[in-house]
């Protein structure tokens, strides 16, 4: 996201000399998208990031992915999903979806992450409940129930949660930021876009941590890989440009609205390779004297479309057993649209109170292990009201 900080101290030029007090020459590093042609930051770290004293593959079972056969609609209920004691957002993530350009988990943390550095692709936290800090590189973020993390590529981080953290984690396979229809060719957001660069955090101070010999997991195309760093790589005195980890809450999304029902794209929050993820919030809706304010049905002809419920009452699901936490999975193939009952009932509906996260994936998602252990298989029938699973 080209919207440019600077954080600490950094010399005048670019590619200068810069010392510490001692007159030692600090370490630039570049950290670039796409080479170097796209975003980039120029960080100054008063070791070489570049000292390792050892590399290990780290063997790691995610489990296979399963196709949705027979294919259906389904619901999920991450509150089923049980977990041991101490478990941190990285390792301890378990695979609720995923396809060749995202990978979807979840975790419930409850104890400080390893350091990590994913170098596939950007990922996308959102925080469905608790507190904590992304302690990162460039600095650190404090984060809460109802934050989005953007952590670019490459970029080392650790959660530390203050309370027991819920995140649903996506691991991209390429870059991750806000749709281009709300930018300028410059990356200033639009006058249109449902936030914008006030509604942005990022890191505001340096985060200097001394140690040596540091454990940092790096996961690159080829699989999981443990370097052991002579020193700890949160020694960074200043960095500035316009790529760095930044998070957003959901709450500063500005809903879109208009006098008939408008369709997900005005929800869009972000795009990534292959899939897009948007925000529904509490909003007031379709104003038209006739208006049905709950969606029409539809058939996502190119996408499979994933919802994840985290607040208040959504109300084309009522009587479908869908409850805060649960996940719903649209793919394509299935026409799907308001549970039985729920288009009367949103008659004359002035407001809607309902938080959710949807990520549209334009390959179809396979089922993880999370998924599978965790599925209602009522679901698909409810708007027959029979089924194989209700008799």
């Amino acid at each position: 996201m080209a919207y440019y900080r600077q954080v600490g101290e950094i010399p005048r030029k670019r590619h200068t000399q810069f010392r510490d007090p001692e007159g030692g020459l600090y370490a630039e590093e570049l950290m670039g998208a796409e080479g170097f042609s796209a975003d980039s930051a120029l960080l100054y770290h008063r070791h070489l990031p570049t000292a390792i004293v050892d590399a290990v593959t780290v063997e790691e079972d995610r489990g296979a992915l399963a196709p949705n056969l027979p294919l259906k609609p389904r619901h999920f209920r991450t509150p089923d999903l049980t977990w041991d004691d101490g478990v941190d957002a990285v390792t301890g993530r378990r695979t609720l979806f995923g396809n060749s350009d995202v990978l979807i988990g979840f975790v419930k943390a409850t104890a400080p992450s390893p350091l990590y550095r994913n170098a596939t692709g950007d990922e996308l936290l959102y925080v469905q409940a608790g507190a904590g800090v992304v302690e990162t590189v460039y600095g650190a973020l404090p984060v809460a129930e109802g934050d989005y993390v953007v952590l670019p590529t490459s970029c080392t981080y650790r959660v530390v949660p203050d309370e027991p953290m819920s995140l649903l984690v996506l691991e991209a396979t390429g870059h991750i930021g806000p749709p281009r229809r709300y930018l300028s060719a410059k990356g200033q957001f639009l006058e249109h876009s449902p936030y914008c660069e006030r509604d942005v955090r990022g890191p505001t101070e340096p985060l200097l941590v001394d140690g040596e010999d540091v454990d940092v997991l790096v996961r690159h195309r080829a699989g999981l890989t443990r370097f052991t760093y002579a020193n700890h790589p949160f020694d960074v005195v200043g960095w500035d440009g316009c790529l760095y980890p930044w998070a957003f809450h959901i709450r500063d999304f500005e809903p879109i609205t208009g006098r008939v029902h408008q369709p997900p794209p005005v929800h869009q929050t972000f795009e990534g390779p292959n899939f897009v993820v948007c925000s529904f919030m509490p909003r007031k809706v379709d104003y038209h004297p006739l208006a049905i304010p709950v969606p029409y049905n539809h058939a996502n002809v190119d996408s499979d479309e994933l919802m994840f419920y985290v607040g208040g009452d959504y109300e084309a699901r009522k009587g479908s057993g869908i409850g805060i936490g649960s996940l719903s999975l649209h793919p394509s193939g299935c026409t799907h649209g308001p549970q039985p009952g729920a288009v009367e009932a949103s008659l004359g509906a002035e407001r809607f109170d309902e938080t959710a996260v949807m990520v549209d994936t334009f390959r179809p998602l396979r089922l993880g292990e999370a998924a599978l252990a965790t599925e209602d298989p009522k679901y698909a029938w409810s708007w027959a009201r029979r089924g194989p699973d209700l008799d």
